[in-house]
């Protein structure tokens, strides 16, 4: 299970929300749950919470992830990648098998910072976040047909404030990640 304190960094950023006084679901992050992200603010990146999942074609579901290789030229997430780019800080994402096993990626075993690409917009007075994927690399694969578009912490600001490098970032390599299978 997710947890901040795993990582005082991560730790630092959603203590950063709840400061300012979002309430971002701390454990397992599933569709439509407030988390933590980081944006752009006035002088310097802010953390905010925000749900995650863009509402979708029917009432029922939500789009939680777009792909890099389509998302400036689909309608729905164009305008929003271009002016709303955000990333996710965590340590670390699941996937499943068709085997329905639940596997935990991450740099290594343990929970080490990981950023998510992702963009924002807003639906009906509410501000919803959705993440990038990419095509899997080596350590993904054998689990899954997409992954995350993954920066580093170095690249968080540019992400966010520079529209050049987010745009040329869709297609970068992503890093190998370790898998190791979740204990029930």
């Amino acid at each position: 299970m997710f947890q901040p304190e795993t990582s005082p960094e991560i730790d630092r950023i959603y203590r950063l929300a709840q400061k300012a006084g979002y309430l971002p679901k701390i454990g397992e992050i599933f569709p439509s749950d407030q988390t933590a992200l980081i944006v752009a603010g006035q002088k310097q990146v802010q953390v905010v919470s925000m749900k995650w999942g863009f509402p979708g074609f029917d009432s029922k579901r939500l789009l939680i992830n777009a792909r890099a290789e389509t998302v400036q030229t689909k309608s729905m997430f164009a305008q929003h990648f271009t002016v709303n780019r955000c990333v996710y800080p965590t340590t670390g994402f699941f996937e499943w098998t068709k085997q329905k096993d639940k596997i935990w990626f991450n740099y290594q075993e343990e929970p080490q910072p990981l950023y998510i690409a992702g963009f924002y917009g807003m639906f009906a007075g509410e501000k919803r976040s959705i993440l990038l994927t990419t095509k899997p690399n080596e350590s993904m694969v054998e689990v899954h047909d997409r992954m995350p578009l993954i920066l580093a912490k170095n690249q968080i600001n540019r992400w966010i404030y520079q529209r050049e490098f987010a745009q040329n970032f869709l297609t970068e390599k992503m890093p190998l990640l370790t898998a190791e299978k979740w204990a029930k």
